[in-house]
């Protein structure tokens, strides 16, 4: 088992990637931290995925540094050290370009943004004091370099965090830590497939994704397992498209009925 030592802290853990991530950690061997601010699916997560000895879940607004820090700190307290983090919380208001608010601008880059930037920070410096070593991995998007003015703030988040995965992999590589980030094209999680109950805007996503279907959450944790694992051990400052091709398409294709 790949993970078989190790300890992986990962935010937005209650639900969907994040779940199906901790679970893929914890199969191989990992200690998992999941983090999370919707308290009671966070505790029902973690009952259900893990034991105590092997699941620590702790509340966490990553919109808040001091929650952060405080992630970090209760993570190093139960399990002495932090090998990898997955900064895998995100939220994404829609609305038009124009009819978006000063709150909702600030709390999606609160949240997407400025939480991984102090996750990476925190990890990174006890990933230093612990003489180096382990892999922080951010969850970016396909929107961060594909125009979608609905979900603007969100777009914008995520072209910030490719640029904290490339500056920090350059910062960290000397300690022997590397930095990646998984950019998801559209995932079957409890959220996408409530916001596409209708045949026609699923069949939009895709008509624009020539594998012709959605991802699933484990197919995401994979590609984050990887980058985690030694297999990637050549691989920083990247991000990896999963996206069913969606990325590389300039037309439409047909859709399967």
């Amino acid at each position: 088992m790949r993970f078989t030592g190790k300890v992986a802290v990962i935010t937005g853990g209650a639900q969907g990637i994040g779940r199906s991530t901790a679970e893929r950690f914890l199969a191989e061997g990992a200690k998992v931290v999941i983090a999370d601010i919707d308290e009671s699916r966070l505790t029902a997560t973690a009952k259900e995925i893990g034991t105590p000895d092997t699941v620590l879940a702790i509340r966490t607004d990553v919109a808040k540094k001091a929650d952060v820090d405080a992630m970090i700190a209760a993570a190093v307290a139960r399990f002495g050290r932090i090998d990898i983090l997955l900064n895998n919380a995100g939220i994404c208001p829609v609305a038009d370009f124009l009819d978006f608010t000063e709150e909702q601008y600030d709390q999606t880059l609160a949240v997407n943004l400025r939480g991984a930037f102090f996750g990476t920070q925190g990890a990174g410096r006890q990933m230093i004091a612990q003489g180096g070593g382990g892999v922080i991995i951010n969850m970016s998007s396909i929107n961060s370099g594909l125009a979608n003015p609905v979900c603007a703030p969100y777009a914008i988040s995520k072209g910030g965090m490719n640029q904290v995965t490339t500056t920090a992999a350059v910062a960290f590589a000397p300690h022997g830590i590397r930095v990646c980030g998984v950019g998801p094209g559209t995932i079957a999680t409890e959220i996408i497939k409530g916001a596409f109950t209708e045949r026609a805007g699923m069949n939009a996503i895709l008509s624009r994704t020539p594998i012709g279907r959605l991802g699933e959450p484990e197919e995401i944790a994979a590609v984050v397992a990887f980058l985690a694992s030694d297999d990637a051990s050549y691989i920083t400052g990247e991000t990896i498209y999963p996206d069913g091709g969606r990325r590389i398409l300039n037309y439409t294709v047909p859709v399967k009925e």
